[in-house]
């Protein structure tokens, strides 16, 4: 079990992370690209859930490359990583911190340390304005 204590503390310690709010959660950024947060169910959420229980305790959203490391992370069927509907198309998992073990949940944020590292290396040059003669 990894508690959102812990994230914090371990996500702190990795370079160029600050903390903010995105969406009203805490979120752990590089530059401005957020790379985990905390994810709690909005009511259509829970409601998407139906007669199955939604899992229980403090949720992390970790992003990941892509959708294909999406899938073959969540082939793995790793205790407490998971996916919902709103997340669908989306490069991103969810983690149940409540039964995911804590190798897995460290090495889910530093993966997604990395996709916000390299993203934020990557930055779109400015669009030059034609100058009028």
């Amino acid at each position: 079990m990894f508690s959102i204590d812990a994230v914090a503390k371990y996500a702190a310690g990795l370079p160029g992370v600050t903390v903010g709010a995105r969406w009203g959660n805490r979120t752990w950024f590089v530059g401005d690209r957020g790379f985990i947060w905390q994810r709690p169910f909005s009511k259509a959420d829970l409601k998407r859930f139906g007669d199955e229980p939604a899992p229980s305790g403090d949720i992390l959203g970790v992003i990941v490359e892509n959708l294909d490391a999406k899938d073959a992370l969540l082939a793995m069927n790793l205790p407490g990583f998971f996916t919902i509907e709103h997340f669908n198309g989306y490069a991103a998992v969810l983690v149940a911190l409540k039964v995911a073990r804590a190798a897995d949940v460290r090495a889910a944020i530093l993966g997604a340390h990395r996709v916000a590292v390299s993203a934020a290396m990557v930055k779109k040059p400015k669009k030059r304005r034609a100058r009028r003669a």
